[in-house]
């Protein structure tokens, strides 16, 4: 049974790919191109869920309605993917562990990402947006410095192995990379994301994926 990832350019869709390959599921894609003007993900994609957002799956074994289930929201995605896969890169059996990986796996889109989403949106906005960002970035810095301290102590977000929870931060690791203040004075930080980048699953996605700016 194929699962096909409808992937929209330079989103968050890429975390799927590469997880999907590190699991060895069977996939296929479906590509979607941003709207120049805008840069939103374009009206095909409310066919497929109604926020018309990417990433969403849809898994050919059957749902309760026997169509496709279809599976929004990144997070809701890896969780599903991985139980699919039978617990692999889930989550760790050592307590302190587990709370980690589920801290993380919640952390990367819920407290990390909107400051990252602000300060793009603010980039666009003439003058004000320039001096409102400002204000956006010692709240990216506190997330930063605390990303950093986590990762001196440890190779991987969970622990001492590589998790799904350490998919899910990439991509707003990547961001800040690409925008907000990420670079060498943070090394635990860039040494994880090398880490991350050198697995053959992340390359075979970025392949398959096609363009994403924050590889």
């Amino acid at each position: 049974m194929t699962i096909i990832v409808h992937h929209l350019e330079n989103s968050r869709s890429q975390r799927v790919l590469w997880l999907l390959e590190e699991l060895g599921l069977p996939y296929a894609i479906r590509r979607y191109e941003r709207d120049r003007a805008t840069m939103l993900a374009p009206p095909e994609l409310r066919r497929v869920h109604p926020l018309g957002k990417s990433p969403v799956i849809e898994d050919d074994s059957p749902s309760g309605d026997g169509g496709p289930r279809v599976v929004a929201e990144t997070g809701a995605i890896v969780e599903y993917l991985v139980e699919k896969a039978d617990g692999k890169l889930g989550a760790p059996t050592h307590r302190e562990s587990m709370l980690r990986y589920r801290f993380f796996l919640h952390y990367a889109e819920g407290s990390m990402m909107p400051p990252l989403l602000l300060k793009l949106v603010l980039g666009r906005v003439p003058l004000f947006g320039k001096s409102a960002q400002k204000k956006i970035q010692p709240m990216i810095d506190r997330h930063l410095d605390h990303v950093e301290g986590e990762l001196s102590q440890r190779e991987w977000f969970a622990g001492d192995g590589f998790t799904a929870a350490d998919v899910m931060m990439s991509f707003p690791l990547e961001a800040a990379r690409a925008r907000a203040g990420l670079d060498e004075n943070r090394p635990a930080t860039i040494a994880w994301l090398n880490r991350i980048h050198a697995r053959p699953a992340y390359r075979a996605a970025l392949e398959k994926g096609g363009p994403y700016a924050y590889a």
